[in-house]
Formats: structure tokens, sequence, C-alpha cells
């Protein structure tokens, strides 16, 4: 027979075992929730590094670089070409007519955005037909030399635009954009010289009168080659 002393003891062994055992759970919750907390953590670190990708943070954009989005103006009312650009071009000559400049300048912000995804799309393509086929590879040039000259006249309407409305500020480097563009020996370079000319920012005229006449005029030459905007 197991006597009360003995039973005793046992209790006490055991009662001390289970709080040795209590003790050691304790010690394993509280590093549970250690890791529990720094993961916690590590997961709202993540989620901030996310938001960075709104544009509102400083991380990696949305878009790669390497990928570009169409515009959205393209889709409305017709197809990603070059018709929509000029339909946009159209439309701002109509808001400039009523002195719209708000609704012109809208209107030639997408047709140049427009005009320059068109002419950079058509001029990668040109390159990948190269030594491919050269029928499509040469239809594709002219058709990325169209749609950047459509870009370049989208630009020089907006400068214009906002030269009537006071922003020289803004009009001055689309004009030089373009004549980096267009060459100041083209017509649409020498227009916006011209326009630099009158609003001060340059001080030599061009092109300049010699002794034997008037400037002669620049023969035609080719659209301008397409000048892709990263």
């Amino acid at each position: 027979m197991v006597s009360i002393g003995t039973v005793g003891v046992r209790q006490q062994r055991a009662g001390s075992i289970f709080s040795k055992g209590f003790r050691q759970m304790s010690r394993v919750s509280s590093l549970s929730l250690a890791l529990f907390v720094a993961l916690l953590s590590a997961t709202a670190a993540q989620a901030q590094r996310a938001s960075d990708f709104s544009g509102t943070g400083t991380g990696q954009p949305a878009v790669p670089g390497n990928v570009e989005v169409l515009s959205p103006a393209a889709g409305q009312g017709g197809v990603f070409s070059s018709e929509s650009a000029k339909r946009l071009l159209s439309e701002a000559q109509s808001a400039v007519t009523a002195q719209n400049y708000g609704l012109a300048a809208s209107k030639l912000q997408d047709a140049r955005q427009v005009g320059n995804q068109l002419s950079n799309f058509y001029q990668a393509l040109a390159a990948s037909f190269l030594g491919v086929d050269s029928r499509a590879a040469d239809s594709l040039r002219r058709k990325a030399l169209e749609t950047a000259q459509i870009r370049d006249q989208a630009t020089y309407q907006l400068a214009l635009v906002y030269r009537a409305q006071n922003k020289s500020e803004q009009a001055i480097p689309l004009l030089i954009e373009i004549i980096r563009s267009q060459n100041p020996s083209r017509e649409l370079g020498q227009k916006s010289y011209q326009q630099l000319f009158e609003l001060g920012f340059v001080d030599v005229p061009y092109p300049r009168a010699t002794q034997a006449g008037p400037p002669a005029t620049p023969p035609a030459a080719a659209p301008p080659a397409p000048a892709p905007r990263r």
C-alpha cells in the first residue's frame, strides 16, 4: 500500500514538474509572440514598399520602364493611328478658333502624345524588319516619319497656344524641341526659331538676309527622322 506521505511527495514532484513545464511553455509562448511581432512588422514594411508603387513613395513605378502604355486619347472615338492624331489636331484648331485655349491645349497634348508613341512604335518595328523584309522595313520607316511630323506639328501648335496664354516658359522648351527634331533648315524648324526670336529668347535672326537678296527658300525635304523620347 502507498502511504499518504508518499502520495504527498509525488504530488509535490508533479506540481514542481508542472510549474517547470509551465515556465518553459511561457518562455516558448513569449518567443513565439516575439517572432509573430517581428513577422507582422516585416509584413507591414512590405506593404509600405508596395504602396510606393502608386507613385506616392520612393519605390519602383507601377509600370516598368521598358513597358509603354498606350495613350488613352487614342481610344476616344477612333483607333490608335495617325488618323486619330490628325482628328485631335482638327479638334484643337476648332477650339483655338473659339478661343477656348484650355481645351485646345488638352487636345494638342493628346495629339502630341499619340504621334510620339506611334512614331516610336513604327521605328521599333522598322528596326526589327531590317535585314528580314526590306519592303516592310521601308513602309514602317515611312510611317514613323509621318507620325513624327504629326507630333512636331502638334508640338508647334501647342507652343503657339501657350504664347497666346502668355505662358512663354512653357512655349520655349517646346520650340527648342521642334528645332532639334526638325533641323533649323526645315520650314517648321525655322518657324519655331522665329517664335523664339519674337519672344526675345534668341537675338540673332534666322535665316538671315544676304546682300544678294532675301534668303532662299529651303528646298523641300523628307519628313524629319523621329526623335524618340523617354
